[in-house]
């Protein structure tokens, strides 16, 4: 994930004095209210009375008890940050409103996030929440022999863009009790990791991210500091309106993890990191199935529809080992099962990530194997077993424009090459500025997340 973030600089009242990543007070806290349901065998479900939490990377972060900023648009002030030590002493993270500032909305059990959210200080671009169990722990998934759904509306999500609902092994409190210096935690969504080990994360385990920070010089609110966060990663949904992927990524280890350098990969160094960048994904469009997915498609994204994720273990009990991931849609009350692979020298009967299917997909486009490197689906069993954050967003992309998701890519090679064509969008397409630019009205709905027993969360 390379989300935008956007960062702003506020003029803001008298602020807590802490030692460590801290906590302002000029805007209260108060996360918007979310219900979700855990279902049984039956169709038996229970509401959860639930909330959501903007992520840390989003917020504006100023000197302890000044208005002055720590960090503006993508540089950080070396007179408060001269240590990645020093900046988590002398600064704050502030509060969110979520609406206004932000463009993040909730109603019951539905969550509206717009991309581009104009305010009094500027213009927010995208957001990333998480699942709360309480105000200061998220809420955990344990899903192997479980299933897990969620209605989406993708109608408003064009080229270039990205609607990501995953699951990332971060900490329940955020880090604090790993990290003595984190004073924030999950109440203020901190302790962030995917499988990319990003950089951009402005605080890691409780401490700034400002050493070796490079400012970016595509994205005027992003860099990259010294420092990465590793953790296992599930994606159950990367989509916009044209295409839509989801994706196991296995790491090493089985909890977050800070990396440091070319540790953390990226760029020439892409598989140097402890975690699979790339993923063992099913893309219909990718894996030959051109008229699956999408406007006016078999599951048309010009319209509401349910996504049902199920994971098997080889027992079929969740002590088990998981073994496959497999994808069902519900749209207009009819249940669609996901396509079949249309590739050379893959098996056409595949329609669900199992060994077979990313041992061969890897074979078939000439993908290096990183997945299996890491342990594959058994390495990911063993991190939905310990237990994930769910988080959901909405981006734009500063490295590849979403090529990778929506349309042929790498742009350097034949679009009949097998694996190269991902979707219908032009290679032209996702420029930051192009969408950030005409992103009037551009948003994503998820509502009605469930998760339970197989078969439990879902009705014809």
């Amino acid at each position: 994930m390379f989300p935008k973030l956007a960062l702003f600089s506020l003029a803001l009242a008298a602020l807590t004095s802490v030692h460590g990543q801290g906590v302002g007070s000029y805007q209260s806290e108060t996360h918007p209210k979310l219900n979700w349901q855990k279902c049984t065998k039956g169709g038996s479900c229970t509401t959860v009375a639930g909330s959501i939490v903007l992520d840390a990377n989003w917020r504006w972060v100023h000197k302890t008890g000044d208005y002055k900023n720590c960090y503006t648009g993508n540089t950080w002030d070396t007179t408060l940050c001269k240590s990645n030590k020093d900046c988590a002493s002398n600064c704050a993270l502030e509060g969110a409103d979520y609406s206004k500032t932000y463009g993040i909305t909730t109603s019951g059990n539905s969550l509206t996030m717009k991309f581009v959210t104009n305010n009094d200080n500027g213009a927010n671009i995208g957001s990333r929440v998480y699942l709360l169990a309480s105000d200061t722990k998220y809420q955990m998934f344990t899903l192997l022999n479980q299933e897990f759904t969620f209605d989406i509306d993708v109608s408003k999500l064009p080229c270039g863009l990205n609607g990501a609902v995953y699951f990332s092994q971060m900490d329940a409190d955020g880090g604090m009790s790993r990290f003595s210096t984190n004073k924030a935690g999950a109440k203020y969504g901190t302790g962030y990791c995917d499988s990319q080990c990003p950089r951009d994360i402005k605080f890691i385990n409780g401490e700034a991210n400002a050493e070796g920070w490079t400012p970016a010089d595509n994205d005027q609110n992003a860099g990259l500091g010294g420092a990465g966060s590793c953790c296992n990663e599930m994606d159950i949904w990367e989509a916009n309106s044209i295409s839509t992927a989801y994706t196991p990524h296995p790491c090493d280890g089985l909890q977050q993890n800070k990396c440091s350098g070319t540790a953390c990969g990226g760029g020439d160094n892409r598989y140097a990191s402890e975690c699979d960048p790339d993923g063992c994904d099913f893309n219909s469009y990718r894996m030959g199935d051109t008229s699956f997915y999408g406007p006016g498609k078999k599951v048309n994204s010009n319209s509401k529809f349910t996504i049902v994720t199920q994971f098997i273990t080889d027992t079929g009990t969740a002590s088990g080992s998981l073994k496959e991931i497999r994808r069902l849609y519900v749209q207009g009350g009819k249940v669609i099962q996901n396509s079949k692979v249309n590739v050379d020298g893959m098996n056409p009967a595949l329609d669900s990530v199992n060994d077979e299917f990313c041992a061969t997909a890897k074979t078939a486009f000439g993908d290096t194997d990183s997945f299996g490197k890491h342990g594959g689906l058994r390495q990911i069993g063993k991190s939905m077993a310990k237990g994930a954050v769910l988080v959901l967003s909405i981006w734009d992309d500063h490295t590849a424009n979403m090529l990778w998701l929506d349309s042929s890519y790498p742009t350097d090679k034949d679009p009949s090459t097998p694996g190269v064509a991902r979707g219908t969008c032009d290679t032209g397409s996702g420029v930051p500025a192009d969408v950030e630019g005409a992103a009037n009205g551009v948003q994503v709905i998820y509502s009605n997340i469930k998760y339970g027993d197989i078969g439990s969360t879902y009705t014809a």
